[in-house]
Protein backbone atom coordinates (compact mmCIF):
# COMPACT_ATOMS: atom_id res chain seq x y z
CA UNK A 1 0.00 0.00 0.00
CA UNK A 2 1.40 3.48 -0.80
CA UNK A 3 2.07 5.95 2.02
CA UNK A 4 -1.09 7.83 2.97
CA UNK A 5 0.80 10.97 3.94
CA UNK A 6 3.08 11.59 1.00
CA UNK A 7 3.28 15.31 1.82
CA UNK A 8 5.52 14.64 4.83
CA UNK A 9 9.20 15.13 4.13
CA UNK A 10 10.65 12.71 6.65
CA UNK A 11 7.95 10.85 8.60
CA UNK A 12 6.29 8.17 6.48
CA UNK A 13 2.84 6.85 7.43
CA UNK A 14 1.46 3.64 5.91
CA UNK A 15 -2.05 2.21 6.25
CA UNK A 16 -1.59 -1.54 6.71
CA UNK A 17 -4.06 -4.21 5.66
CA UNK A 18 -5.13 -6.22 8.68
CA UNK A 19 -6.70 -9.65 8.35
CA UNK A 20 -9.83 -9.72 10.52
CA UNK A 21 -12.04 -12.52 11.75
CA UNK A 22 -14.20 -13.01 14.85
CA UNK A 23 -11.06 -13.56 16.99
CA UNK A 24 -9.52 -10.16 16.16
CA UNK A 25 -6.90 -8.86 13.72
CA UNK A 26 -3.53 -10.09 12.44
CA UNK A 27 -1.07 -7.72 10.74
CA UNK A 28 2.59 -7.49 9.78
CA UNK A 29 4.09 -4.58 11.74
CA UNK A 30 7.18 -4.32 9.51
CA UNK A 31 7.86 -5.03 5.84
CA UNK A 32 9.97 -8.14 5.24
CA UNK A 33 12.70 -6.18 3.43
CA UNK A 34 13.18 -3.91 6.50
CA UNK A 35 13.57 -6.56 9.20
CA UNK A 36 17.34 -6.92 8.91
CA UNK A 37 18.19 -3.29 9.73
CA UNK A 38 16.58 -3.28 13.20
CA UNK A 39 18.29 -4.14 16.50
CA UNK A 40 15.39 -3.78 18.93
CA UNK A 41 11.72 -4.67 18.99
CA UNK A 42 9.26 -3.99 21.80
CA UNK A 43 5.52 -4.33 22.34
CA UNK A 44 3.77 -1.74 24.52
CA UNK A 45 0.35 -2.06 26.17
CA UNK A 46 -1.18 1.27 27.22
CA UNK A 47 -4.32 1.73 29.29
CA UNK A 48 -7.20 3.95 28.14
CA UNK A 49 -6.26 7.64 28.27
CA UNK A 50 -2.59 6.95 29.01
CA UNK A 51 0.38 8.36 27.06
CA UNK A 52 3.52 6.68 25.69
CA UNK A 53 6.56 8.04 23.91
CA UNK A 54 7.19 11.73 24.51
CA UNK A 55 10.74 11.26 23.25
CA UNK A 56 12.98 11.39 20.21
CA UNK A 57 15.96 9.27 19.22
CA UNK A 58 19.42 10.68 18.59
CA UNK A 59 20.61 7.97 16.18
CA UNK A 60 17.84 5.41 15.88
CA UNK A 61 15.20 5.17 13.19
CA UNK A 62 12.02 3.92 14.87
CA UNK A 63 9.14 2.25 13.09
CA UNK A 64 5.98 1.99 15.18
CA UNK A 65 2.82 0.16 14.19
CA UNK A 66 -0.42 0.99 16.03
CA UNK A 67 -4.00 -0.25 16.04
CA UNK A 68 -6.45 2.61 16.62
CA UNK A 69 -8.00 4.44 18.19
CA UNK A 70 -4.90 6.45 19.05
CA UNK A 71 -3.63 10.00 18.74
CA UNK A 72 -0.11 10.09 17.29
CA UNK A 73 1.68 13.42 17.66
CA UNK A 74 5.11 14.12 16.20
CA UNK A 75 7.34 17.13 15.60
CA UNK A 76 9.67 17.51 12.66
CA UNK A 77 11.28 20.59 11.14
CA UNK A 78 9.77 22.68 13.95
CA UNK A 79 6.15 21.77 13.11
CA UNK A 80 3.93 19.58 15.30
CA UNK A 81 1.40 17.31 13.62
CA UNK A 82 -1.49 15.28 15.07
CA UNK A 83 -2.70 12.11 13.37
CA UNK A 84 -5.81 10.36 14.70
CA UNK A 85 -5.77 6.69 13.79
CA UNK A 86 -9.39 5.43 13.61
CA UNK A 87 -10.66 2.58 15.74
CA UNK A 88 -9.55 -0.79 14.37
CA UNK A 89 -7.26 0.58 11.64
CA UNK A 90 -3.58 -0.45 11.55
CA UNK A 91 -1.08 2.29 10.68
CA UNK A 92 2.73 2.23 10.56
CA UNK A 93 4.84 5.32 11.32
CA UNK A 94 8.51 5.66 10.29
CA UNK A 95 10.19 8.17 12.64
CA UNK A 96 13.69 9.26 11.54
CA UNK A 97 16.30 10.22 14.15
CA UNK A 98 15.49 13.55 15.81
CA UNK A 99 11.72 13.41 15.25
CA UNK A 100 9.89 13.57 18.59
CA UNK A 101 6.83 11.35 18.87
CA UNK A 102 4.10 10.48 21.38
CA UNK A 103 0.97 8.33 21.54
CA UNK A 104 -2.27 8.80 23.53
CA UNK A 105 -4.76 5.97 23.85
CA UNK A 106 -8.04 7.64 22.86
CA UNK A 107 -10.10 4.49 23.27
CA UNK A 108 -11.82 2.82 26.20
CA UNK A 109 -9.75 -0.40 26.22
CA UNK A 110 -5.99 -1.14 26.31
CA UNK A 111 -4.05 -0.06 23.24
CA UNK A 112 -1.14 -2.00 21.71
CA UNK A 113 1.80 -0.80 19.68
CA UNK A 114 4.90 -2.53 18.39
CA UNK A 115 8.12 -0.60 17.72
CA UNK A 116 11.33 -1.48 15.94
CA UNK A 117 14.49 0.60 16.34
CA UNK A 118 17.80 0.51 14.48
CA UNK A 119 19.64 1.01 17.80
CA UNK A 120 19.90 -1.65 20.51
CA UNK A 121 17.91 -0.91 23.68
CA UNK A 122 19.88 0.81 26.46
CA UNK A 123 18.07 0.66 29.84
CA UNK A 124 20.01 3.77 30.94
CA UNK A 125 18.35 5.85 28.20
CA UNK A 126 21.11 6.03 25.64
CA UNK A 127 19.51 6.95 22.35
CA UNK A 128 16.11 8.11 23.67
CA UNK A 129 15.81 11.74 24.80
CA UNK A 130 12.70 12.97 26.64
CA UNK A 131 10.75 15.47 24.51
CA UNK A 132 7.21 16.09 25.78
CA UNK A 133 4.60 16.50 23.05
CA UNK A 134 1.54 15.37 25.01
CA UNK A 135 1.26 16.50 28.61
CA UNK A 136 0.24 13.78 31.07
Amino acid sequence: MPPIAADLETVRIDLIAGHRDPRGVVFEPLDADEIGEFRNVHVVVTEAGAIRGNHRHILGMEVTTVVGPVLVRFREAGATRDVNVPDGEVWRFHFPPGVAHAFRNTGSRPFFLVSFNTQAHDPAGGDAVRDVLIEP
